[in-house]
């Protein structure tokens, strides 16, 4: 966290102290924090997170300073071919203030001399010796077409070979950029048709919030889109947007219902979420669970699902409680032990609740036979006396 306090103290110098003085320390500041995540461990991401916090004021810092653009070019150049680390990028459209016109001139012509020297990639690009090189050769063929605000150049760098549905995602986001939402719009619902499925849901409501901000779509087109998606990808997740455009629009859900639920139902865990995390319906979610057979080692979703059902009828949910305990003990660790002590524990809670003697006998009986059948697990016996159970 110092390293943030760090930065928190640079942003809030650049109003009022002097922009060279600024500029100055950030640069410092930059260059010893590369250093530092080049040989820590940040499995914790705050390294890296404060890295890319300078890294954005960078070229801000650079700008107010009038920093020499042919200094700066040289800086930039070094540290994405020569660098300490390979993992962070510079952008020139955020530079090309502190550049200015001749700076990028120059700034293209150093990249033109490494792409002159390396060669074009190879179309096993992870065989070639300059991989690197071939990787920021293209990112700043992207974000000089951005700047460019070249829409072509943009399609052309971003798209690629349009295989996946990222490449379709980064074209839209760019061309966002440069004020294109018409072509960006048709872009992301390209996209959204396009393996893999979470690249696919990025490009799907990229698109709807494309339309969601031209005058010319409402509420209606929104709802289009997110069935589209929904036939398309049929989910949980594409389920719930669907349900929120038709309340948006004023539908009655009750016209798609049976549909949706019907187009779910080839996967049980997305009908069973959906119906209990959207339409908040623990009936039926249960209903569904068992009509369409949800499959019982999908503990989170049971679990889920019994939690939600408890409010309706307790001593239903104890088989599944019970089978979830049995299959937490199946680790031999205590973090499991904690965790099926905890539900054994609120089953016993559950069983006093229904003030039946036989509920209450039933759950103790299952807590009698887990204790005997794992009589050499210590650590198990300790965890049941911990949650006080009997």
């Amino acid at each position: 966290m110092v390293m943030h306090e760090a930065v928190d103290l640079l942003e809030q110098a650049m109003p009022t102290r002097d922009p060279v003085e600024v500029h100055a320390v950030t640069h410092k500041a930059l260059t010893s924090a590369i250093k530092v995540i080049a040989r820590a461990d940040d499995s914790s991401g705050v390294i890296g997170d404060a890295c890319r916090r300078l890294l954005a004021l960078h070229p801000r810092t650079a700008a107010a300073a009038s920093t020499p653009p042919g200094r700066l070019v040289d800086w930039m150049i070094a540290f994405q071919f020569d660098g300490d680390v390979d993992y962070f990028e510079l952008d020139p459209v955020a530079y090309a203030p502190a550049l200015g016109a001749d700076g990028i001139t120059a700034y293209r012509h150093r990249l033109g001399e490494i792409q002159v020297r390396v060669g074009d990639p190879p179309a096993d690009r992870l065989a070639s010796s300059h991989r690197h090189e071939h990787w920021v050769l293209s990112w700043n063929e992207q974000r000089l077409a951005v700047l460019d605000r070249d829409a072509d150049a943009v399609i052309r760098t971003h798209a690629r070979d349009r295989r996946i549905a990222r490449w379709f995602h980064d074209t839209a986001v760019a061309l966002v950029e440069i004020d294109r939402v018409d072509l960006a719009t048709s872009w992301a619902r390209q996209g959204a048709g396009i393996n893999p499925f979470h690249q696919a849901q990025e490009c799907a409501d990229l698109w709807v919030s494309l339309l969601d901000q031209q005058p010319g779509y409402d509420a209606d087109d929104i709802l289009a889109a997110r069935r589209s998606v929904f036939d398309r990808w049929p989910t949980d997740s594409t389920a719930a947007r669907l349900h929120d455009a038709a309340t948006a629009a004023g539908r009655a859900w009750a016209d798609i219902d049976d549909d949706v639920i019907d187009r779910l139902a080839q996967q049980p865990r997305d009908a069973v979420s959906f119906a209990l995390g959207t339409l908040r319906d623990p009936r039926r979610a249960w209903q569904l669970a068992h009509d369409l057979g949800l499959d019982p080692d999908d503990n989170h979703t049971w679990g889920t699902l019994a939690t939600a059902y408890e409010a309706i009828d307790p001593p239903a949910t104890f088989p599944v409680h019970a089978r979830i305990v049995e299959s937490d003990l199946t680790h031999a660790d205590a973090r499991h032990y904690r965790d099926a002590a905890r539900r054994l524990a609120g089953m016993r809670t559950l069983a006093a609740g229904t003030s039946d003697q036989e509920h209450i006998d039933h759950v103790d009986r299952l807590i009698a036979d887990l204790r005997l059948t794992h009589r050499r697990r210590p650590r198990l016996q300790q965890e049941f006396n911990r949650a006080h159970l009997p």
